[in-house]
């Protein structure tokens, strides 16, 4: 009987990842107008091996990797999640990520331009989407021109942005903004 309960329950969070889809959370999001807001988590993922970062709103992928060696590094932004019926107008552009099977890296963009060049390249459009902020608190990307996997990094702190633009790491701009931090 509990073989069969989880089985069904990874069955259940794998469609979900094939879907392109995640199991939403809903909290109260910090906003000026006071709403509540159906927020989607996007959590970080590291692995160790390589450098790279993996940023997903799949329970299912987050606990595969974990279970490979990744390690947690818990939320990294918050984003609004689509309700039917319900206003969505908080949501900016989504958020595509992209896999270069040359390389084993990830890249996340909700520029058209960049997802179009970047398939053109031989990257393969990847099952994880998601929506942003149209206003909010900025994701900063940067970028590390000395690595080969993982040179892109995603994060809502200043702090971590600082950091790694003192390590080397070339700040690239607001990527996106998530609802918080």
């Amino acid at each position: 009987m509990k073989k069969t309960t989880i089985l069904t329950s990874i069955c259940v969070m794998g469609a979900a990842v094939l879907l392109g889809s995640s199991i939403p959370t809903n909290v109260s999001a910090d906003s000026s107008s006071n709403e509540n807001v159906s927020v989607g988590i996007i959590d970080r993922v590291y692995n160790p091996n390589t450098g790279e970062h993996v940023y997903t709103n799949s329970i299912f992928e987050e606990s595969r990797l974990v279970d490979l060696g990744w390690s947690s590094e818990g939320n990294a932004f918050f984003v609004p999640e689509f309700e039917v019926g319900k206003d969505n107008s908080n949501q900016g552009p989504s958020v595509t990520r992209l896999y270069n099977p040359n390389a084993g890296d990830h890249f996340y963009t909700s520029n058209r331009y960049e997802i179009s060049e970047l398939i053109k390249k031989g990257w393969k459009q990847d099952q994880i989407n998601f929506p942003t902020a149209k206003v909010g608190v900025p994701v900063y990307r940067l970028y590390n021109p000395n690595a080969t996997v993982g040179a892109h990094f995603y994060t809502t702190s200043s702090f971590e942005r600082d950091n790694l633009v003192n390590h080397g790491w070339k700040y690239e701009g607001v990527a996106f903004n998530s609802l918080r931090s």
